[in-house]
């Protein structure tokens, strides 16, 4: 007897009014399936395919010639089987061909889908493509190893998009925009300065943090010659790199190869790969891949039925489901060891409930403990799922090996995304509460003033390997648009470099994870638009000209990086450590910022470190502790390995608006 289902969104209640299959009352009643071998599992003899979809009527796989056109040459019916999956058998070798899923609910044909596991896809993703993924392997790819920190402190994460760093005319990369943008060496600017992955290299960051590279829906593969841009932050397969990415998006095996090429040079120069993934929400609900596959279930819905929709996006996956879990647990373990990345990001984090991260915590460290993992501990708008239970910054404690956003230093330093007034580096008093909260990486620091902060109420970080300290993202105005925009009255350009270097003098002086934007470090702006996730090249990309221009802040970043990775002491793995060596002291001067690591702190060569940081617009006179120290940055100047200065004298004049670092 024939089956229909009514499927009620809000609580993802099924009825089934007839029929001789399993009636499921809820949600929760899915089987669960324990297999690997979900989709697609080819071989030159033949290949097997199961789909995941228990509240099915009929499920149908076509197969096809062509990636995007034309009609299926063959369709087959699939079988029932276990905890609620489908299964079909093709013998004969099926590589070059494509295949679709499609599910019928009730009297109701669902739209065709190349599945939610699916690893290669034809040009646009709408269909998946049968490949053999040994031949996607680059020469020399089973010696590729992972890039990993000792500590995660140790890391230096450099956020960027794909298209940013190479599209621009003095780039002097030939593969604009591609993956293989970063495989090129020997790259220059118009003066002859390195650019690309020689920047990468010179600058010193030990990780690059690529915007999502999956592959999303918002740019068609079609259309590649109208350069339209996106973050890509709207996903549509999640286990495929994005096709625009590639020199060749209609070839299923390019995109992979090429992807597998960038990893391979990056690790090759010493350089580790974090990947920004996007799974809290579809860029399409109800048409989404997931949701053509088993309606309903992979999402959250609110009480009257709507969609729920913390991430913004118009939707939010429901990741404390048993199979939505799973799909995002094996998900990033595959491009852990399939693409051999180091590290992942997670958008929105809050949308995601504490036992699947720690999930996909555990399960990294059964192929490395040592892969980077970091998110964003908050939600754009209100989730259904209780917060004790988000993946959220304050519940950062009950997270294993996971780190959080501090947006704390970010809007303490240049000021709140929110409103128009400056922040600590531009000259506004009232903030060093929040600056020393962050510098001991929001942890529950003796003498901190917690009621005088910026976001947080409280602590929140019980280590510092907790949190990443920033002060600019692709988010929002990046930082010198920032500055700009909420500079103080009469504040100059030249005044906008110091405020400039000070902020990331405070990233890189701080316990915890540094992160800069890539660009940052050559004086980027993004001729003040504030999020620009579909702003035209003219405004993403990173003139690589600015490096000649602004040579000096490039120094100066590059000096501020190779202090960090020479002197252990920024970078303690432990609160008790970091309590026993990390003092502040009280100068008695408003706007001004003095603190010291003392004793060799986390095993540091150089016995004392005394760091002040003067937030104020002019030059400051404070009294150091006794003793001869030798300054290694002072006033926009910094030369991590020999001393600009030797100073014994007590009384001190503190630059305007910059940072003096010293030893002894």
């Amino acid at each position: 007897m024939k089956k229909t289902w009514i499927i009620l969104a809000i609580s993802g209640i099924l009825i089934s009014c007839t029929g001789s299959g399993k009636k499921f009352k809820s949600y929760e009643e899915f089987p669960v399936y324990e297999g690997n071998d979900l989709e697609l599992t080819y071989s030159p003899s033949g290949s097997k395919f199961r789909v995941w979809s228990p509240a099915a009527d009929e499920v149908k796989l076509l197969l096809f010639d062509n990636g995007l056109d034309g009609s299926a040459y063959e369709m087959k019916d699939m079988k029932r089987s276990k905890s609620g999956t489908w299964i079909a058998n093709v013998k004969g070798d099926l590589k070059g061909k494509y295949y679709t899923f499609q599910v019928k609910m009730g009297e109701k044909w669902l739209n065709e889908t190349p599945g939610m596991w699916v690893k290669a896809v034809g040009i646009n993703g709408k269909r998946a493509a049968i490949i053999d993924i040994n031949e996607t392997n680059p020469d020399g790819w089973e010696n590729d190893k992972h890039v990993l920190p000792e500590h995660v402190t140790d890391a230096v994460l450099y956020e960027v998009h794909m298209r940013d760093f190479s599209v621009s005319p003095n780039s002097g990369i030939k593969n604009k925009g591609k993956f293989l943008a970063f495989t090129e060496k020997g790259t220059k600017n118009t003066a002859g300065q390195s650019t690309g992955i020689d920047h990468l290299k010179e600058l010193g960051i030990t990780h690059v943090h690529l915007l999502p590279s999956y592959d999303y829906a918002s740019v068609d593969e079609t259309k590649l010659k109208e350069n339209k841009y996106n973050w890509g932050y709207d996903p549509l397969n999640y286990n495929v790199p994005e096709g625009s990415y590639s020199t060749d998006p209609s070839n299923p095996v390019s995109r992979i190869k090429e992807f597998k090429q960038m990893v391979q040079s990056l690790h090759s120069e010493g350089i580790g790969v974090v990947m920004d993934v996007v799974y809290n929400h579809t860029y399409v609900g109800e048409e989404s891949h997931l949701n053509l596959l088993v309606p309903g279930y992979f999402y959250r819905f609110n009480a009257d039925s709507t969609w729920s929709n913390a991430s913004g996006c118009g939707n939010e996956t429901a990741s404390d489901r048993a199979m939505m879990r799973k799909f995002i647990v094996e998900s990033v373990v595959y491009w852990a060891t399939e693409y051999h990345v180091d590290g992942f990001r997670f958008d929105l984090m809050g949308i995601h409930d504490i036992e699947t991260m720690n999930a996909i915590r555990a399960a990294l460290d059964k192929v490395n403990p040592k892969i980077i993992l970091y998110g964003e501990g908050w939600t754009a708008a209100a989730s259904p799922l209780g917060e004790e239970k988000r993946a959220v910054k304050k519940n950062v404690s009950k997270l294993n090996g996971i780190a959080v956003f501090s947006d704390d230093i970010r809007d303490a330093l240049k000021g709140n995304w929110m409103n128009e007034f400056p922040g600590f580096v531009s000259g506004r008093d009232s903030l060093e509460n929040a600056v020393k909260f962050s510098i001991v990486a929001s942890t529950p620091y003796p003498g901190i003033d917690t009621t005088k902060l910026v976001h947080s109420k409280a602590p929140y970080a019980t280590q510092p390997t907790q949190v990443i300290n920033y002060v600019s993202c692709h988010d929002d105005m990046c930082l010198v648009d920032k500055l700009r925009k909420r500079k103080p009255a009469g504040a100059t350009e030249a005044e906008i470099q110091k405020f400039n270097k000070l902020a990331q003098t405070v990233v890189f002086t701080s316990q915890g994870i540094p992160f800069i934007y890539a660009g940052e470090e050559i004086y980027r702006d993004k001729k003040g638009v504030n999020n620009t996730y579909e702003s035209p090249d003219s405004i993403n990309q990173i003139n690589w000209d600015n490096k000649t221009t602004y040579n000096d802040i490039f120094q100066y970043y590059q000096g501020l990086i190779a202090l960090r990775k020479a002197h252990p002491a920024f970078r303690m793995t432990d609160f008790e450590m970091m309590k026993k060596h990390l003092k502040f002291i009280e100068l008695n001067v408003p706007n001004v910022i003095a603190f010291t690591l003392s004793d060799n702190a986390n095993g540091d060569s150089w016995k004392d470190i005394l760091v002040i940081l003067n937030g104020n617009r002019k030059n400051v006179k404070v009294e150091i502790p006794e003793g001869e120290w030798n300054v290694v940055c002072h006033d926009g100047k910094i030369s991590p390995s020999i001393p600009l200065m030797t100073v014994k004298n007590p009384l001190f004049t503190l630059g305007a608006s910059s940072a003096s670092i010293m030893y002894k």
